[in-house]
């Protein structure tokens, strides 16, 4: 029998501080627990411009060997960071998986073959793209800034278990579960986010155009609660990297934008009293979790930080481009923000077999480019898109092949992938009345 757990709310909060930025390229099986089952060679530098190594860690943090085999700390050059265009991580938790689960550990793979095939990986691109991938786990500290440590230890604990059950749950009723792997690769998702942070700064100081950053990892986050998982989400990866960029880089001002088709519960309860942490989220009216009211504005001193749209079902492309200019971009430039993290759902797609809106590859890549432009302009560019929702892999992986093409600003693929036919009449009327609600709730 499976078995339930279910951990209550218990709030503490701690930090530490990462160590600065190593850059790898690892190549071969990732071990689900540990980076202890990867084996080290000679790092080299090849003439696209791209890195290749294999690399271990070890407790005093990753390394390299030189020709000799002696083990060495290896920091990204100042030059490769003035000369990204993007930067990603990829952390597909393949032990983290449950058959015939739409959240399965097929996604993130899905992605990467997409990437590769469209020729948008280090290999096709040298310098242009990054990939680090011995990256750090997020602390218990980092993870606490969010969660609750009862909710942190007992999940830990709850391992032992799963390795004996093979399968448990961890959200009461709700469709959340784990394996024996859970926990570690989900604090290595949120290690991700947390790395393309520190990348995304440093590149900042060297120049005015900084790459941008792209988590693909899972478990996805936005759901999971202060007190505990939820919706598939297991660690809030995108809040724990906002506290993270907050105390440990001083960008006190973080907006969050979440463009996933279920409304982020979770980051949303996370900063619910935080003035200096906008969340906006734009989902489908009357999707999971239930949700997302608009009436839901913040409280206290940050009434107004916290912005809902709910869109109604068939909502599409002109929908979302109306959704970012008369209320995304205005509510970014008066917010002002420090960085900008983004929750990017890709269940909003009309192939998503999870929901009911009209999102397109075209879409995706709209928002992707529109939103790097509003980074540029308010935040000195300093942006990272994490991955959350998407749950059919040929419109998941076709979208973020074009999300990376909007990064580059090189021209769209989505006559490729989308079908004019599979689309129907938005319900036009239903959204304009919507933003102009939200638009008077928030005084746009």
């Amino acid at each position: 029998m499976m078995e339930r757990l279910w951990i209550p709310s218990h709030q503490t909060l701690g930090g530490r501080m990462l160590p600065f930025l190593r850059h790898y390229c690892v190549f071969g099986s990732h071990h689900p627990l540990t980076w202890s089952g990867l084996q080290t060679t000679e790092r080299k530098h090849n003439q696209n411009g791209g890195w290749i190594a294999q690399c271990a860690a070890s407790g005093n943090g990753p390394s390299v060997s030189d020709i000799n085999g002696a083990q060495k700390d290896f920091a990204l050059p100042d030059s490769l960071l003035c000369n990204a265009r993007i930067l990603y991580c990829a952390s597909p938790a393949m032990g983290h998986n449950k058959e015939s689960h739409p959240e399965s550990n097929k996604r993130v793979p899905a992605i990467v073959d997409a990437l590769e095939k469209l020729e948008l990986t280090p290999k096709h691109r040298g310098s242009q793209v990054l990939e680090i991938q011995n990256f750090h786990p997020a602390s218990l500290d980092d993870v606490a800034r969010v969660h609750s440590r009862k909710y942190i230890t007992g999940l830990e604990k709850a391992m032992s278990r799963a390795s004996d059950e093979g399968l448990i749950f961890i959200e009461g009723t709700g469709p959340t579960y784990a394996t024996q792997t859970t926990f570690q690769e989900s604090l290595l998702a949120a290690g991700a986010g947390i790395t393309l942070v520190d990348s995304v700064v440093a590149a900042s100081k060297l120049g005015p155009s900084p790459p941008l950053g792209f988590a693909l990892v899972r478990p996805p986050g936005h759901h999971a609660v202060p007190e505990g998982p939820m919706g598939f989400c297991v660690f809030g990866n995108i809040a724990v990297a906002a506290r993270y960029a907050q105390h440990q880089h001083g960008l006190k001002r973080v907006m969050i934008i979440d463009f996933d088709v279920h409304h982020g519960n979770g980051t949303c309860d996370a900063f619910y009293d935080d003035p200096d942490i906008f969340f906006l989220s734009t989902h489908q009216l009357g999707s999971y979790p239930g949700t997302g009211k608009m009436n839901l504005i913040g409280q206290g001193s940050s009434e107004g930080t916290t912005l809902n749209l709910p869109l109604p079902g068939g909502s599409g492309d002109y929908s979302m481009r109306c959704a970012f200019d008369e209320v995304i971009a205005p509510s970014a430039q008066r917010f002002k923000p420090d960085i900008i993290l983004v929750s990017a759902g890709y269940d909003a797609h009309a192939l998503d077999p999870l929901a009911g809106l009209q999102f397109t590859t075209g879409t995706y890549y709209t928002l992707a480019s529109s939103i790097k432009q509003l980074a540029g302009d308010l935040c000195g560019g300093r942006c990272v898109f994490f991955l959350e929702g998407g749950y059919n892999l040929q419109s998941l992986s076709s979208s973020v092949a074009d999300t990376f093409r909007a990064f580059l600003d090189e021209p769209s693929l989505a006559a490729q992938f989308d079908n004019p036919a599979m689309l129907y009449e938005e319900p036009t009327r239903r959204v304009k009345e919507a933003i102009e609600k939200v638009r008077h709730l928030h005084s746009l």
